[in-house]
């Protein structure tokens, strides 16, 4: 699939907020909420990161509160981020009607209207659900809920619908087909100039469209309107994440509970103009295309709303180490006698030449945008490149 930069910048702005977002709730599940950077560095290789914890934690200043004592380092989320912390708290609470119903709907979508425990949770941060939502929100509401263990391995706990909510069965797409007084089809996001995949993207919505939550019984498998249920499921499934975006390989760990086709991503990339692939950081993902203006959400989730501000928090702090480091920096090239106050750097350095990875300073290469890196290398090195 063709790459869309603005779509491209919002996987890699959302990768930066989840590696640290990751690191924030290790530290909340530590003994009063401190951690070492010791034990931090134990858990980097599962966030996909190299070099050292501590100068990780060091480009967050606004994020993470790094002290000494009795000669190790430890590190603390900021009052700033508390207060987010329990602003994020506070959202959830706020949303549990929400919750129940993207879990219902989830089940309603679902062939025997049950899905594995194990399986859920894989996917329950991209649906906004609290890590405790089995004790939270399930045992509320009973008269929908149950969770079940048909034979009693640990492994096979699922979460069972027990009643159908007729309201709840309205997919994205017919809603705002009701809305605008039309009949339900699929929107194409693609340009005028795509010729062929506008003239594919017609044929396909020129037949009814289908209802993730209708009845398979009677759609035969290989078949136009197969086809049409399994884009309007993996569209509705998108709908209901945060982000309007999901992990395919994840998507495939539920082919059996949603009668996905095995070859899921040939289905996702026959249809451009309603979803867009991308194998950014090596994994490969799935958004909707029609949730997004360049690279904002067009519609913001209140979760994501409280998120965005941790990103911006996050922001601030790694610009506010790259401005200390510069002028470090400056200050060793006076002492050099290279540079005179004042006298910008003239080192040129193109986005091909940077490197994807430095050990020093963790996996920046997939972290950090284009800009960002060339402000981040622009600081890093003196002239002759040490």
């Amino acid at each position: 699939m063709k790459k869309d930069p603005d779509l491209e910048s919002a996987l890699s702005r959302n990768r930066r907020w989840m590696v640290n977002n990751q690191i924030k709730n290790i530290i909340l599940r530590c003994p009063d909420q401190v951690a070492s950077t010791d034990y931090l560095q134990k858990k980097f290789k599962s966030l996909d990161l190299q070099g050292q914890s501590l100068n990780w934690l060091k480009k967050y200043p606004c994020c993470f509160e790094v002290y000494r004592e009795n000669n190790e380092y430890f590190c603390r989320l900021t009052k700033r981020m508390m207060f987010l912390v329990e602003e994020e708290e506070s959202v959830k609470d706020s949303q549990e009607p929400v919750f129940v119903e993207r879990l219902a709907k989830l089940l309603m979508m679902s062939k025997n209207q049950r899905l594995n425990v194990s399986k859920v949770n894989e996917l329950k941060r991209s649906f906004g659900f609290p890590d405790d939502y089995l004790l939270r929100i399930v045992p509320k509401h009973t008269d929908m809920f149950r969770v079940v263990n048909y034979t009693g391995r640990r492994s096979s706990m699922d979460i069972e619908l027990i009643y159908w909510n007729p309201d709840f069965a309205l997919s994205a797409v017919e809603i705002s087909a009701k809305e605008k007084g039309c009949e339900p089809c699929f929107s194409c996001s693609l340009p005028t100039t795509w010729v062929k995949s506008w003239e594919r993207f017609r044929e396909f919505n020129s037949s009814p469209y289908i209802s993730p939550y209708a009845d398979l019984s009677d759609i035969v498998e290989g078949t136009v309107e197969m086809d049409k249920r399994n884009v309007a499921l993996v569209h509705e499934l998108l709908s209901l994440t945060l982000w309007k975006k999901l992990s395919i390989a994840k998507l495939g760990h539920f082919r059996r509970e949603f009668s996905f086709p095995e070859k899921l991503n040939v289905l996702l990339l026959k249809h451009p103009g309603v979803f867009y692939v991308s194998n950014k950081y090596k994994i490969y993902t799935v958004l909707l295309r029609e949730a997004y203006n360049g690279s904002e959400l067009i519609e913001k989730d209140p979760l994501v709303v409280v998120k965005n501000k941790f990103g911006e928090l996050m922001q601030e702090g790694l610009h506010e180490y790259n401005q200390r480091h510069c002028l470090m920096n400056l200050e060793k090239k006076k002492k050099k006698g290279v540079v005179t106050a004042g006298m910008p750097m003239n080192r040129k350095k193109d986005d091909k030449e940077i490197p994807e990875q430095n050990d020093q300073e963790g996996n920046l290469g997939g972290i950090l945008d284009a800009e960002e890196r060339k402000r981040f290398y622009k600081v890093l090195f003196d002239d002759d490149g040490k």
